[in-house]
């Protein structure tokens, strides 16, 4: 698995995965339930992940629509 974004937007996560899944890119959340920690304040960065292979085309896919991450 490869990170391909990192936000504390669940909006900007949520239309990032859309954009892979509409690219035929499945997608994981990590550190998805780490609110129960946090106390649901945002502080911590949820990561996307993608599968190995699919790293480059994801983040042409994320380029693309102007989603680009370091």
């Amino acid at each position: 698995m490869r990170i391909v974004a990192t936000t504390t937007d669940p909006v900007r996560l949520s239309f990032l995965r859309a954009l892979l899944a509409d690219a035929g890119i499945g997608s994981v959340v990590l550190d998805a339930h780490i609110s129960a920690v946090e106390g649901g304040i945002g502080a911590f960065p949820r990561r996307l992940a993608v599968a190995t292979d699919d790293e480059q085309r994801a983040r042409a896919v994320l380029t693309e629509a102007g989603e680009a991450t370091a």
